[in-house]
């Protein structure tokens, strides 16, 4: 293999590994039993911070 075909390959590898993760990270937002816990997380940044008393 020449250093082209590695070059090609590996950016192949790279947006297929990429597509692949943006997927699941889509069906694990969306699927049916997480609502409760994205909104959980969506009101993170409204919440008072308890820390600082």
């Amino acid at each position: 293999m020449t250093f082209e075909e590695i070059k090609a390959l590996s950016g192949s590898i790279g947006l297929i590994l990429f597509v692949v993760v943006f997927v699941a990270v889509v069906i694990y937002t969306f699927r049916p039993g997480t609502k409760k816990q994205m909104d959980e997380h969506a009101n993170i940044p409204l919440n008072e911070d308890k820390d600082n008393g």
